[in-house]
């Protein structure tokens, strides 16, 4: 009798070893939603090498920035990573978000999230950016976040194909987050620079597509553009 109890105990005590291993392979972090119908949900997110949420500081300042341009938007996160910025904007009444996330347990976790919040305006892309993006879209976006893994160059070949292959809808906005010491970037001349910030090791810029044929070279704009 004392055998089978201490078999027992043993047994509980593997299956909460395992179901606490389950939960942290799923979601080993959280992001928060800052405002909105979801407003302060905590969600897992993937701790995965190159995952870097958008901070609450940065984000607040980004959607005091769009206030006014979220509601019924179509948004394109082109680095869903955590969801952070896709989720904000859905929170915050955005009709659609598509999603693109290369790492699969991130998109899983980012469909997972979904499934939680009960939101059924989102699509969320297992693919590579740069591919998805090469192949244009039948309907283009109002709001477009760009929030590459650092240091790997992906910024300014997004930026290029978000250009080219008609992304945008006329007015578009365009959040672009990049390394600070990232001081030289090829913009189109069709982006006009609205908004740009630096917090410690990332900046952090605003554009609103204008649609134009050219492009221009722009090297560390901070000086030049006011809050």
């Amino acid at each position: 009798m004392i055998k089978n109890r201490a078999a027992n105990q043993s047994a509980v005590k593997q299956q909460a070893t395992k179901n606490s291993a389950t939960k942290t392979k799923l979601g080993s972090g959280q992001v928060r939603i800052i405002a909105g119908q979801w407003r302060s949900r905590r969600l897992p997110i993937q701790d995965l090498d190159g995952l870097r949420p958008t901070t609450d500081r940065v984000r607040e300042t980004l959607f005091n920035w769009l206030a006014n341009d979220i509601v019924n938007a179509r948004v394109l996160d082109c680095f869903g990573g955590s969801g952070a910025l896709a989720l904000e904007a859905l929170s915050r009444y955005a009709a659609y978000a598509k999603i693109i996330e290369l790492q699969r347990s991130a998109a899983m976790q980012l469909k997972e999230n979904l499934k939680t919040l009960k939101c059924d305006r989102a699509e969320v892309i297992n693919a590579d950016t740069l591919a998805v993006l090469q192949k244009g879209c039948d309907q283009g976006f109002d709001l477009v976040f760009i929030d590459p893994p650092f240091r790997k160059g992906l910024a300014e070949r997004t930026i290029q194909l978000l250009d080219s292959q008609a992304w945008l809808n006329d007015g578009a906005l365009i959040y672009v987050e990049i390394e600070s010491e990232l001081t030289t970037l090829t913009i189109p001349s069709s982006w006009q620079a609205l908004k740009e910030k630096t917090a410690g090791q990332v900046s952090y810029r605003l554009y609103q597509y204008q649609p134009e044929n050219t492009t221009e070279h722009i090297e560390d704009e901070s000086h030049a553009l006011a809050d």
